[in-house]
């Protein structure tokens, strides 16, 4: 059977769920020129040795990443590998934004992507992505992993509340959002200007126009801080300024409490997730880096961000907060519904919040 035959062959069997059961050792390094996806969907008892040897020769990896978490991880990878990583920074949307505009202007410079779920599953809908058969998928919570395998959950956001505990008695909190209609929490109340998809989870919760109406009420009669960044909210409320964090990433309350700060979580329903993760590219130009970087996440980099206090999606790790109920968010349907929760945001937050 010739080399096409065997790749259409494991193609057909991984997508019915078969591929797990077959390896072939030494295929993708039999080809004296392997292509990105044989590098990505390489198996066998040589792989690690391939990638490594293939990314040495690359020399460099090249990621987009908007949170800080990574750049830990990247580090540790140069020390553990000597792989140069090239990070550029920048906000979600704006890492979304310039991979598809390279990509349509024939620009192919970026290996890896980190972002939130809702822009890798765009860029999944672009065709701009390669799926990887990753030996460590079993590794992870099953939430973390795709149908279509072409990005795969490294972390997830945990929305819950958060308060100043030396301005807010804990038998005070509030227990429902009803509860949040007392006049006690007037100017007291703060939300981050981008939770429209959690506010999405809580509308369902409560349904749609009873939800939008309580917090509209709420708006009008105690106000609510709409601030821009977690990490800044997260440093009002455990200043005062913004006693109360309506919703707020887990790992803010978390980082800031171990600092020492008068601040703690605290949950009014049940909490919604959303995982962040990696993809590598369909045209990367240093492959073997990118699968290393990729294997790499899922192994020592669960552990890195664990002790960043993100919560790691290794069944490993953080534990006790999977333990917490939680609803997951559907990446596609967060961005099938992005434009119409964002406006529903608005309009009621920033429209009467200050």
């Amino acid at each position: 059977m010739n080399h096409s035959s065997v790749r259409s062959t494991l193609a057909l069997l991984w997508f019915l769920g078969l591929g797990f059961a077959i390896a072939v050792p030494g295929f993708a390094q039999s080809k004296p020129n392997p292509t990105v996806a044989d590098i990505a969907l390489l198996q066998g008892d040589n792989r690690l040795q391939t990638l490594i040897e293939g990314a040495k020769k690359e020399g460099e990896l090249d990621i987009y990443l908007p949170h800080g978490f990574i750049v830990a991880a990247t580090e540790a990878f140069t020390k553990k590998y000597g792989i140069k990583v090239k990070i550029w920074r920048s906000s979600s949307e704006n890492i979304l934004q310039r991979i598809i505009s390279e990509a349509r202007g024939g620009r192919f410079d970026v290996d890896i992507v980190e972002n939130i779920g809702l822009a890798l599953e765009a860029l999944h809908r672009e065709n701009l992505l390669q799926q990887v058969r990753s030996p460590y998928f079993g590794d992870l919570m099953p939430q973390a992993i795709l149908p279509h395998r072409e990005w795969v959950g490294i972390m997830f956001e945990l929305f819950i509340q958060g308060y100043n505990t030396a301005k807010i008695n804990k038998e005070d909190l509030p227990k429902t959002y009803q509860d949040l209609l007392d006049p006690k929490w007037k100017g007291q109340l703060g939300i981050e200007e981008g939770d429209h998809v959690w506010f999405a989870h809580v509308l369902q919760e409560l349904g749609q126009e009873k939800g939008i109406k309580l917090f509209k009420d709420i708006v009008a009669t105690n106000g609510v801080s709409v601030r821009k960044g977690h990490s800044v909210l997260g440093q009002m409320t455990a200043s005062g300024e913004v006693p109360l964090a309506v919703a707020q990433y887990s790992w803010v309350v978390d980082q800031l409490k171990q600092k020492g700060a008068p601040i703690e979580r605290f949950y009014i329903s049940q909490p919604s997730a959303e995982f962040s993760g990696i993809g590598m590219l369909k045209r990367a130009p240093h492959p073997h880096a990118a699968v290393l970087f990729y294997d790499f996440m899922l192994t020592d980099g669960q552990e890195i961000l664990s002790k960043q206090h993100a919560i790691a999606a290794s069944n490993k790790l953080n534990v006790a907060q999977k333990q917490v109920p939680m609803k997951f968010m559907d990446p596609s349907v967060s961005l099938d519904n992005n434009a119409k929760w964002v406006q529903t945001f608005n309009e009621v937050f920033k429209k009467g919040g200050r």
